[in-house]
């Protein structure tokens, strides 16, 4: 399964709007897709307050990642760079099973840019631990202004940018899949070899 992230903990936020509708398009894909919603994680979160001592509660959000055959994160931008509660999550995340050959895609929103700079640096991030980085992103500038009331996507042109990431993100996980070549295959390769001995 893929996940959503949305990667805010703000209350009723654009991000978690923005990520339902994206997960309505892969519905009509023919995928489900399960959001992540950092605001109802962050109690388990925050429960370790240590790295390394991770809460039981956040286990099986850590399981799913490690698992997921693509993640879509959806960021906003907090004072130039992706929410701290989004960074934070991710470094509880094991490596190098839930980055290495791991596919990602990024969709930013915020004001002017759009979140152009938070995605740039978590394609930084994920670069750096080697996860397969799907390279269409989307970026929702003046996101107040494109969403109604009810978390609809009202510009046709950010509508038609959402479906084709989704389709070619779909192609993208499907292709790496077939040739063995992502995060899931890595992991059981390894783990028949570490079986031969």
């Amino acid at each position: 399964m893929k996940y959503i992230i949305a990667g805010t903990d703000r209350p009723d936020s654009n991000t978690l709007k923005v990520s339902k509708y994206i997960q309505a398009i892969y519905k009509n894909l023919g995928e489900d897709v399960e959001i992540m919603d950092l605001k109802v994680m962050k109690k388990d979160l925050h429960d370790d307050m240590q790295y390394g001592k991770t809460s039981e509660n956040l286990k099986p959000y850590l399981e799913k990642i490690a698992k997921s055959e693509g993640l879509i994160v959806v960021c906003p931008e907090y004072n130039g760079s992706m929410p701290g509660v989004l960074k934070y999550f991710i470094d509880h995340w094991r490596y190098p099973e839930s980055f290495e050959f791991r596919p990602v895609c990024f969709v930013g929103l915020g004001g002017m840019f759009g979140a152009l700079r938070p995605v740039e640096h978590l394609q930084q991030v994920f670069g750096y631990r080697n996860s397969f980085i799907y390279p269409e992103r989307v970026f929702i500038m003046n996101v107040h202004k494109v969403l109604s009331a009810d978390g609809q996507v009202q510009d046709d042109m950010i509508k038609q940018l959402l479906v084709k990431q989704a389709e070619g993100f779909q192609k993208f996980t499907q292709a790496l899949s077939s040739f063995k070549i992502d995060a899931n295959a890595v992991i059981e390769q390894k783990k028949q070899q570490s079986a031969r001995g």
